[in-house]
């Protein structure tokens, strides 16, 4: 019977529902260790856990360190240390290695952390990858810009989901964009090439350093694109086949990337290009579950729980994933003028036209704050066994809902 340890600074929705998947593991003991009380876990849940512990920083590794020893003295062991979040996952690394406990080092975590490490690893590799510097002041940058040229990509090393990131067209932009980031030693800010073309992702499970399982989305547009245009509402397909003649190229590179990333045993989240020209160029790897509603879509496609499949996946270092029966696809909710969401326009035709394709869907509420991210204040997933039906439906949804602010 493993004893797991699973951390999660705080009980977001999408948290608890990993932490759900753990707890109902076949044969798990399960300790949580968490900066959120207990109390704020549902009645259900708590009732599962074997232990908790509680510190004040969950992504402090000396209170991490402190945290798993407590609950190791409960649990009586640690076999497992693992969660979702991004930014913890360089913590756990060192956690890991200062209390000997399986799974991804920190050197291996930071590789996918430090995203101007990562890309020089690949380069270095003979992987296709934007060319990139990290600078530590305005004049490396200039510099960087000169050589490159326009447009280009500003955004913090440690960067995820396009937070705090630029697309600059011309100088007085990109003394813009540094003034805000504001780059010095020890605080460098990541610049890289505008690849001009489509972006993917690629999510993989590992096992032991192998890449036993592979799948491509597709984003329309860019987030950066949506980033730049707060109209548009944008959207992922995720088609029903898990390689198609525009992802063939992706399956090969990407598991060579991993190896030299150094991926072990878990599941990670790519985004790459498909340049105009065709080729291809790898953008950043996360070793944690994808955002942008992808886990949910990979689990109405294959009609499971993706969650307890990456829980499985990181307890057991084994897959269980039934066979992808469908194409299914989000599209996402923005709002358009400035306040609070006054109305959601277009439902109901949508409802009449596309009622049949919806399995999941969380609208914008009246009163809600806007989000300032590009997934909007809301979403829709559509299923189809037809990848065709999925697309067109959702760029027909995104054609009819309009949400309002004011």
């Amino acid at each position: 019977m493993p004893n797991v340890i699973f951390v999660a600074p705080y009980f977001l929705p999408t948290t608890v529902g990993f932490i759900d998947a753990t707890a109902k593991l076949p044969g798990v003991r399960l300790g949580l260790l968490s900066s959120d009380p207990e109390e704020k876990l549902p009645g259900g849940l708590r009732r599962q856990l074997a232990a908790h512990w509680r510190v004040d920083d969950a992504l402090n590794p000396k209170q991490l360190a402190e945290g798993v020893r407590q609950l190791g003295s409960r649990l009586g062991s640690v076999d497992r240390l693992f969660g979702a979040l991004e930014q913890l996952q360089v913590p756990l690394g060192q956690v890991r290695d200062a209390l000997g406990i399986e799974g991804m080092s920190e050197a291996t975590a930071l590789n996918f952390r430090d995203k101007a490490r990562m890309k020089t690893l690949l380069r270095e590799s003979g992987l296709p990858c934007a060319r990139h510097r990290l600078v530590s002041n305005r004049q490396e940058a200039r510099d960087f810009a000169a050589k490159v040229g326009f447009p280009l990509v500003v955004k913090p090393p440690d960067g995820a989901g396009a937070k705090a990131t630029f697309r600059v067209d011309e100088a007085q932009a990109l003394e813009e964009a540094l003034g805000l980031l504001r780059p010095s030693p020890g605080r460098e800010a990541l610049l890289e090439e505008f690849i001009v073309g489509e972006e993917f992702s690629f999510e993989t499970l590992s096992i032991r350093g192998k890449a036993v399982w592979s799948s491509c989305t597709h984003y329309r547009p860019t987030p950066l694109e949506a980033l730049r245009n707060p109209w548009i509402q944008w959207c992922v397909l995720l088609p029903r086949e898990r390689c198609t003649p525009a992802t063939e190229d992706i399956h090969r590179q990407g598991p060579r990337a991993l190896q030299v990333l150094g991926m072990g045993t878990g599941l990670t989240h790519m985004e790459w290009f498909r340049r105009e020209d065709g080729s291809i160029a790898i953008s950043e790897v996360g070793a944690r579950p994808p955002g942008a509603q992808i886990t949910n879509l990979l689990s109405h496609a294959h009609d499971t729980d993706f969650r307890r499949v990456w829980a499985h996946l990181m307890v057991y270092a084994e897959l269980h994933l039934p066979k992808r029966r469908y194409a299914t696809g989000a599209a996402f909710l923005r709002g358009q003028g400035r306040g609070r969401v006054r109305a959601v326009e277009g439902l109901d035709q949508a409802q009449k036209e596309l009622g049949d394709l919806v399995v999941e869907a969380e609208l914008p509420r009246p009163g809600q704050v806007p989000a300032s991210g590009y997934e909007g204040e809301g979403y829709v997933i559509l299923r189809h066994p037809e990848t065709s039906v999925v697309a067109q439906g959702l760029q027909r949804l995104v054609s009819l809902i309009r949400v309002r602010l004011g």
